[in-house]
C-alpha cells in the first residue's frame, strides 16, 4: 500500500534582473509595450506539487508513487526521483512536449514578470488512477494540476472507493465551481492557505460548517501563523518552527502537506501530525528550489524534539 501523488511536474527556471522593471514602463504606452530584459542569473529547478509533496514523503521513509505526465525532457529529473524513493512508475513521457516549467524574472524590488507553460500537464488525464493495481493505492492526494484531470481524478476515487485528499490550492480561480465542489464533498480532507479557503467558499457557497460535515479534517495553512487543523469538533493550532535562515517559500507548503501526511500515515494525534508538516516546511524554507533539503528520519526526529515534546512516538519513524 501506498501515497499517490498527483498534480503538477514542472521545472521552475528562475531569473534574476540587477535592476528595477518600473523603471522601463512607460504608464502612457502600456498598449504598446514591448520590453526585453538582460539577466544576469538563471537557475533551473525541479517543482512541481506532486513531485514536491513526494519527496518529503519519501525523506520521511515513505515509498510514494508520483501520477502524471511529463516531457521530453523529464529523463533527468525521473533519475534523481528514483534515486530519492519516489516510483516513477506511473509518470507518462508525453512525445513531442516538454514538461511544464515556470518562468520568472525578478527585479531588484522583488517584483516579478512571470509565465507558465502547461506543457505536457495538458496530457495529465492521460494517465488513469484505474491503471494503478487497486491494492497498491492506500490515500491519494490530488493538487493543483491541469483541471480536467483534477475533476477526473476526485470521480476515479470516488468510483473506486479511495480515500483521496483533496489540495486545490492555486487552481481554485481556474476549477470550475462545481468541480470544486464534487472534490470536496467526496474527499477525505482537504487542505488549503487561509486565502484560498475563501476563495472555496466564495466560489462554490459550501460554509466552513458544511465542509467539516463533510470532511474527516480540513488543514489550513496560515504562513508566518503556521496553520490550523479543524477535526470534528476540535482545532489546533500549529506554530511555525524557528529556521536558521529564510531562503526561499517555494514549495514550502508542498513540504508541509509531506510533513502533515506522513504523520497521518502512521496513525499519529492531529497536533503531532502539524508540528511534522511545520518542521518539514521549515527544511524547505531554510534552501532554494523545492527538493534540495535534505535529512535522514533521524535527524528530523532529533529536531522536532528541540520544539516539542512527542512523547516518543515518533519513535515510529526510526
Amino acid at each position: 500500500m501506498t501515497i499517490v501523488c498527483t498534480g503538477s511536474i514542472a521545472y521552475d527556471y528562475l531569473m534574476s534582473f540587477p535592476g528595477y522593471f518600473r523603471d522601463h514602463i512607460l504608464p502612457d504606452r502600456l498598449d504598446t509595450i514591448s520590453l526585453s530584459f538582460l539577466v544576469d542569473s538563471m537557475v533551473k529547478q525541479r517543482g512541481g506539487t506532486a513531485p514536491n509533496i513526494a519527496y518529503t514523503l519519501a525523506l520521511l521513509g515513505e515509498s510514494p508513487m508520483v501520477v502524471g505526465t511529463a516531457g521530453e525532457d523529464f529523463e533527468d529529473y525521473r533519475k534523481f526521483l528514483d534515486q530519492h524513493g519516489v516510483d516513477t512508475t506511473f509518470i507518462k513521457s508525453i512525445p513531442g512536449k516538454f514538461t511544464a516549467s515556470f518562468f520568472a524574472n525578478t527585479d531588484m524590488a522583488n517584483a516579478q514578470i512571470a509565465s507558465f507553460y502547461t506543457g505536457a500537464m495538458a496530457d495529465a488525464g492521460s494517465v488513469s488512477l484505474r491503471d494503478i493495481p487497486r491494492k497498491r493505492a492506500e490515500l491519494v492526494t490530488i493538487s493543483p494540476n491541469d483541471p480536467n484531470a483534477m475533476r477526473q481524478y476526485c470521480e476515479e476515487c470516488q468510483e473506486l472507493g479511495i480515500p483521496y485528499l483533496y489540495d486545490p490550492s492555486q487552481q481554485i480561480v481556474r476549477v470550475d465551481p462545481d468541480d470544486i465542489r464534487i472534490g470536496v464533498l467526496g474527499c477525505e480532507s482537504l487542505f488549503v492557505n487561509d486565502y484560498e479557503y475563501q476563495l472555496l467558499q466564495k466560489h462554490t457557497g459550501l460554509s466552513h460548517s458544511t465542509i467539516m460535515e463533510k470532511v474527516k479534517f480540513l488543514v489550513v495553512t496560515l504562513g508566518a501563523d503556521g496553520a490550523l487543523v479543524y477535526a470534528k469538533e476540535n482545532e489546533y493550532k500549529i506554530p511555525v518552527i524557528p529556521t536558521g535562515s529564510i531562503i526561499d517559500p517555494t514549495g514550502v507548503g508542498d513540504a508541509f502537506r509531506g510533513g502533515f501526511i506522513r504523520g497521518y500515515r502512521l496513525g499519529l494525534d492531529w497536533l503531532t501530525c502539524g508540528q511534522m508538516g511545520s518542521l518539514a516546511a521549515a527544511y524547505c524554507l531554510e534552501q532554494r528550489g523545492t527538493q534540495n533539503h535534505c535529512y535522514t528520519p533521524q535527524e528530523f526526529v532529533e529536531r522536532y524534539r528541540t520544539n516539542f515534546d512527542d512523547m516518543g512516538v515518533l519513535d515510529a519513524l526510526l
